[in-house]
């Protein structure tokens, strides 16, 4: 397959992988890395998220894994091949199983999201078959320092589902970003963000396209350091 050519780096991509697509790059975008240091994200594929957090903060180490043989190998060509491959690592892990010493300051996730059907396509990576929300939410919030966050980006419809299930794993909702695709249309995605602490929620809205196959200004300006947009 051809490789996605972003600015600063360039992510190979395989038939076997799930691809870059428009969801990773959006939470590779907006989740907020401030003043983090150790970063787990679950569940990389190719890596784009973990080498877009990487560019967007110099000072973190981040740790990628994914339970698919093929996305580790893919993912560890690209970060080797990244200027951040000094503080990238990845490893072929079940979450569900996962520990690895110290907390995580965030734990960022593009997580599967449909129901197991008959669709062999991604499978793994699209359906709930190795891990389903309860799973990462409830893995997640052992992981995470008493002040780190959690991050995750799904359907617009599963909101209400994914909050509940994080207030019971004592996880505050501290900022919701509202995604539509198009001007005028009803928000499609998701962005959600987690803290153990109580904190005044954060409503943002984001619009991908001014027009079919048109970016917005809002996207534009969002991933100016990362997508190359003609030049």
């Amino acid at each position: 397959m051809k490789p996605f050519t972003f600015q600063q780096f360039t992510v190979n991509q395989s038939e076997d992988v799930f691809r870059v697509g428009t969801d990773g790059v959006l939470l590779g975008a907006l989740a907020n890395i401030s003043d983090k240091k150790r970063i787990l994200e679950v569940g990389t594929g190719s890596g784009l998220i973990s080498l877009m957090l990487a560019q967007r903060n110099p000072d973190c180490q981040i740790t990628a894994i994914d339970i698919n043989e093929k996305a580790v190998l893919l993912a560890k060509e690209n970060f080797e091949n990244s200027p951040f491959s000094d503080r990238l690592s990845v490893m072929q892990r079940d979450f569900k199983n996962f520990h690895n010493g110290e907390p995580y300051d965030l734990v960022v996730s593009n997580p599967p999201y449909f129901d197991e059907n008959s669709s062999a396509k991604d499978a793994v990576a699209r359906q709930k078959i190795e891990l389903d929300f309860s799973d990462l939410i409830r893995k997640s919030s052992q992981l995470i320092s008493d002040e780190g966050t959690f991050c995750v980006i799904i359907p617009f419809e599963s909101g209400p589902e994914f909050i509940s299930e994080s207030r019971l794993q004592q996880f505050q909702l501290i900022r919701k970003v509202n995604i539509a695709g198009i001007i005028g249309s009803k928000p499609k995605r998701l962005i959600l963000e987690f803290s153990k602490t109580e904190k005044v929620l954060i409503e943002e809205h984001l619009t991908i396209e001014k027009s079919p196959r048109q970016y917005s200004e809002q996207y534009i300006e969002l991933t100016k350091d990362f997508h190359v947009f003609g030049k």
